[in-house]
């Protein structure tokens, strides 16, 4: 197969963003507009991939380091074809060129993989619309032979009706389109150098014309504005419930999920209302996720179920563990089977070994904790002294009275109590009660201060 470069264009302001952030930085489902692309285009398995950017300095190419692509900045903007032509030069000459648009974020592989299927010569990607307003019209003869694109601006009133439109994506063999690019003219009513000029160069040398258009109208939609992106964004949003519940997942209502990356579920997974799934999530079987929970980067095992309004970040939950409500799992938790973590309870760099329960008000960090523990509620480890964190060990069997509090470094001792109330300092001794408290005081004829009156 011959060599393919791929060309995203991205070097647009984003006036009507309203932003200081370059547009193609905008997020949609939790990821740039222009990460979607390039991470479509990497799919292809092309040799060269570059990207065009302007607006914003060095903020797209910091953004994306961690792709292998060559980033070649557009100064001044006179257009698309002049973007095209800072392209050139990085790119294989043998072979075909792609272009894409860092602004059209739901362009799908498949699409893509019919243009290169689709002959020699020039492909366009074309679609018609119901209101091609702001589209440049493809122009075809009577034979239905594709003549040229005219831009909206340039095109009479009857052009105008034209509904098949230009989506500004193409595929072109990369000798002829730098020829052609450097043919190009800026006699328009914009002043600037038209990409879409090539394709009357293609059609007076004989080059065949060809067109493919997308399964979805959705897929060629641009963003131009935060109205459009959030359109955009429930349209992703909707593809991404629909494929829950191809799947088998129960979903309270399709129109009330937010999946900003990957979700991967089991089955007879349900799924209450305005629930969020950011980065890469997986659901085992069985797990109930209550109204309202954010789950971020974390892996929940089968039978789990996690009450409303849990936050869960970059953690590893058991099977059957009960989560919530209002709970918060901070990144680096771990907790393996039948672990109960009730309402407020703060977990952070923390293992919990199976069978543990701490079930109100609590705070636990940078611990180890064994199984069969039990943490009264307001108990919490102190592991920070203002310059240095320390860990905490509590081991099995442990049963730990309310409003505890673990100076740490400490560890509690296998099958300890500590009665309620303590302030822990050192290590406790296996098997024994250890408790830390003042002595009772009653203050006889003590009374309650009074508002003096004015």
């Amino acid at each position: 197969m011959n060599p393919l470069n791929i060309v995203i264009l991205a070097a647009g302001k984003g006036t009507r963003m309203y932003s200081e952030k370059p547009k193609v930085l905008h997020a949609l489902a939790g990821k740039s507009l222009v990460q979607h692309v390039l991470d479509c285009a990497v799919g292809l398995q092309p040799q060269q991939i570059c990207v065009v950017y302007g607006h914003g300095g060095e903020a797209v190419p910091q953004a994306m380091h961690q792709y292998h692509a060559k980033f070649v900045i557009q100064e001044p903007q006179l257009g698309t074809g002049h973007a095209v032509q800072q392209a050139m030069p990085h790119l294989v000459e043998d072979g075909r060129t792609m272009v894409l648009y860092g602004d059209v974020p739901l362009i799908r592989q498949s699409t893509l993989r019919q243009m290169q299927q689709a002959g020699d010569g020039l492909v366009l990607l074309t679609v018609n619309l119901e209101n091609p307003t702001g589209y440049g019209r493809i122009i075809r003869s009577g034979q239905g032979d594709v003549l040229g694109i005219v831009e909206e601006k340039d095109a009479s009133p009857e052009q105008r009706k034209i509904s098949e439109v230009n989506t500004g994506i193409l595929l072109a063999p990369t000798s002829k389109l730098s020829e052609w690019l450097n043919n190009l003219r800026n006699d328009n009513a914009q002043g600037e150098y038209y990409l879409t000029d090539i394709v009357g160069m293609a059609v007076q040398q004989g080059v065949a014309v060809h067109t493919v258009q997308p399964a979805h109208e959705w897929e060629i939609h641009g963003i131009n504005s935060k109205q459009q992106l959030a359109v955009l964004e429930r349209t992703w949003q909707q593809l991404e419930a629909a494929r829950l519940l191809a799947h088998g997942v129960t979903l309270a209502d399709p129109a009330r999920i937010d999946v900003r990356g990957r979700l991967n579920c089991g089955q007879d997974v349900e799924i209450d209302v305005g629930c969020i799934f950011e980065g890469e999530v997986s659901l085992g079987n069985n797990v109930r996720v209550g109204a309202y929970s954010v789950i971020r980067n974390a892996a929940v095992a089968n039978g789990a179920i996690i009450a409303p309004y849990s936050l869960i970040e970059e953690s590893e939950v058991g099977a059957n563990c009960r989560i919530g409500p209002y709970a918060r799992l901070r990144p680096g938790t771990k907790l393996h089977d039948e672990v109960h973590i009730g309402n407020f309870v703060e977990i952070k760099n923390s293992e919990i070994a199976a069978n543990s329960k701490a079930n109100h008000l609590s705070y636990i960090g940078d611990s180890t904790v064994g199984s069969r523990v039990n943490i009264g509620a307001g108990t919490i480890t102190c592991n920070y002294d203002g310059a240095n964190k320390y860990r905490t060990v509590i081991e099995d069997d442990v049963f730990i009275g309310s409003d505890t509090q673990l100076i740490a470094p400490v560890t509690v001792g296998k099958g300890s109590t500590i009665g309620a109330g303590s302030t822990i300092t050192r290590d406790t001794p296996k098997g024994e009660l250890t408790l830390s408290r003042g002595k009772q005081v009653t203050i006889n004829g003590w009374k309650r201060p009074t508002k003096e009156k004015k």
